[in-house]
């Protein structure tokens, strides 16, 4: 259910953040980890398939090796959430037996090392969805992206469309003209959607989109609008390779015509694309 280096966090009142399953071990593993806490050790413990745990089965049928770690003070913690709110890339490095964990700025791929009692943790951002255009499927993937914790942000220069997402935690800048590519800032670990049905609007702004890093970029539209946009673009000196890139129809499947069924196929092939993607030459 969870890849290596998975994470949960659980407080001394037994509340907790995070799963390592489908929900069938998270009870036992808050009694583990408050027993942790108590005695104030580092502990990893078999859950499944071999654990002491006869009576707590997972439908998978297999086991997972859960290492508790009692955390003497805050300022890792600190530096995480630092990391995080920067989206900057970090990793972790774990001691297993001593129970030691330090920080790193320097990303390393997630690994166990067995032989030496380590593990390394390798963190990169969360998928950033920057959403540019006008209409109802704007709204709608907005708002689903957030009940999903993605970091969104709306360039529009639709303002009644603005004043319907808010003041909120969805950051939205207003576009003055189809030229206007300031607000197109990205990192690599961000997806850029365009949303436009003039698709004047897009031409210039994804021209500038294509040249920032990325990992995602598609567009709404059907294939004679594609194929406008592609004439567009290598007007505009695009590369071929660039323009291949693009996701167009946008989303996995391509004939739905509602906002909310549209958001929900752009951003199932964004969170797809997000796990295919290898960042490591990008978070070093």
């Amino acid at each position: 259910m969870r890849g290596p280096g998975t994470h949960m966090g659980v407080c001394e009142d037994d509340s907790f953040v995070g799963s390592l399953s489908g929900g069938c071990i998270e009870s036992a593993v808050v009694a583990e980890a408050l027993e942790a806490v108590h005695e104030a050790k580092a502990r990893t413990v078999r859950f499944g398939s071999g654990s002491r745990y006869i009576d707590i089965k997972l439908p998978c049928g297999g086991g997972l090796d859960i290492h508790f770690l009692p955390l003497k003070n805050a300022s890792l913690i600190g530096k995480c959430l630092t990391a995080i709110e920067a989206r900057s890339p970090f990793s972790l490095r774990i001691q297993l037996e001593s129970g030691e964990a330090s920080f790193s700025s320097e990303w390393r791929r997630t690994e166990h090392r067995p032989t030496n009692r380590t593990a390394n943790i390798g963190h990169w951002p969360e998928p950033k969805l920057m959403i540019v255009g006008h209409g109802a499927a704007v709204l709608s993937l907005a708002k689903l992206a957030r009940q999903m914790d993605l970091t969104v942000e709306v360039c529009s220069p639709d303002e009644d469309l603005r004043k319907s997402i808010g003041n909120g935690d969805i950051a939205t800048t207003r576009l003055a003209t189809p030229a206007d590519t300031a607000p197109i800032t990205t990192d690599p670990w961000t997806a850029i959607t365009f949303l436009f049905h003039d698709h004047d609007w897009e031409i210039a702004l994804m021209a500038h989109a294509m040249q920032q890093p990325h990992f995602y970029l598609g567009a709404m539209g059907g294939r004679k609008a594609h194929a406008f946009r592609t004439e567009a673009l290598r007007g505009l000196g695009c590369s071929e390779q660039a323009i291949d890139a693009i996701h167009a129809p946008i989303g996995l499947f391509h004939s739905s015509r509602d906002p909310d069924t549209l958001a929900l196929s752009t951003l199932g092939h964004v969170i797809e694309e997000y796990h295919r993607q290898d960042f490591s030459d990008a978070a070093r």
